[in-house]
């Protein structure tokens, strides 16, 4: 029996091609079946040739899955940018970047030793744009104008704030240039100064009227320029306290009866001598009050008007001309 089983697995390997080591009777065989030098029992995947890269990835020496993952691994890193000192690190896949590693593998499949082969990158522009309106968003700053208050009864201008403002088009471009070019950076992200509109030096003209002592001290910006005596309003009719603005400038004014019970049954004034407003009014934003003129020049010093500043005509005019709509009016007690 034991010589029948001996022959049926010759019988079983020579028919297979393979080869029998003779085995004595009554010996253990180390092998019944064995390879010869021409035949082998499985396969081995093909190698890529050495010194060959992917986007400077190095893949020599790779099979293609192997390489197929370390381009991938190196594509997905997180892009590095910096805005000021702050770092950001979005992912490719964020920004819209997908790379055709297949397509690069393959090539590199057939190619010589020391082949630098390109990795094909597509990006969304769409999304790069979103991403960098959301870190503007996130990095902008805002200008402040100067602002202004009273201090002491004298003007007193804060400091503007100076704004920061993300080039958009710039890092877009940038950002879709490292991807393509599949470097992950940094990169940093620049921002331009954007100048705040009114500042310290060109603020302009201030009013400020000294209701108790009849005086007008008008200030550019916080440097004294002029002082004018004027009157302002009677007990009966206070000029208003507050801060108010210049609303309106007018020329040779009429003067039309105001609602009020002192000036029943008066009349219009056209331009011209004798008009109560002189020849220029400038109005507040205190409803009927303004800054004018009078032909009553012996009223100048005194609380002698129905709530508004009267100047004297020629001071009105310069005044006139040195303030604009928008100049801010303040008016104090002292």
């Amino acid at each position: 029996m034991r010589r029948a089983a001996l022959a049926g697995l010759f019988a079983v390997a020579l028919a297979a091609g393979l080869s029998v080591a003779a085995v004595a009777p009554g010996a253990q065989p180390l092998s019944i079946l064995t390879t010869t030098g021409t035949t082998t029992t499985g396969t081995t995947a093909p190698l890529i040739a050495a010194g060959v890269t992917i986007g400077g990835v190095p893949v020599g020496g790779m099979t293609a899955a192997d390489a197929y993952d370390a381009v991938d691994e190196s594509f997905s890193q997180p892009l590095l940018l910096v805005v000021r000192s702050h770092r950001l690190a979005p992912e490719p896949a964020q920004l819209g970047a997908l790379a055709r590693i297949g397509e690069a593998v393959a090539r590199a499949g057939s190619a010589a030793p020391g082949t630098q082969i390109p990795l094909a990158v597509s990006v969304k522009g769409g999304r790069v744009r979103a991403y960098v309106g959301r870190v503007a968003k996130r990095f902008d700053v805002q200008p402040v104008d100067a602002q202004l208050y009273l201090r002491n009864l004298r003007p007193w201008i804060a400091k503007p704030v100076v704004g920061l403002r993300l080039y958009r088009a710039r890092a877009a471009a940038a950002i879709v240039g490292a991807l393509v070019a599949n470097k992950r950076g940094p990169l940093r992200l620049r921002q331009k100064v954007v100048t705040p509109t009114i500042t310290r030096t060109n603020f302009g003209p201030v009013i400020v009227i000294r209701r108790g002592s009849n005086r007008l001290n008008l200030y550019r910006g916080m440097q004294p320029w002029r002082v004018f005596p004027v009157a302002t309003g009677q007990a009966s009719y206070p000029t208003p306290l507050g801060r108010f603005r210049v609303v309106v400038k007018w020329r040779n004014p009429w003067w039309y009866p105001p609602s009020s019970r002192w000036a029943q049954g008066l009349k219009p004034v056209p331009p011209g001598p004798g008009n109560p407003l002189g020849t220029r009014w400038m109005g507040l934003s205190a409803p009927g009050v303004g800054i004018h003129g009078t032909p009553d020049a012996a009223s100048i010093g005194y609380s002698a008007s129905h709530g508004c500043i009267r100047m004297r005509i020629p001071d009105a005019e310069w005044l006139f001309r040195h303030v604009r709509i928008g100049t801010t009016v303040f008016i104090v007690a002292a």
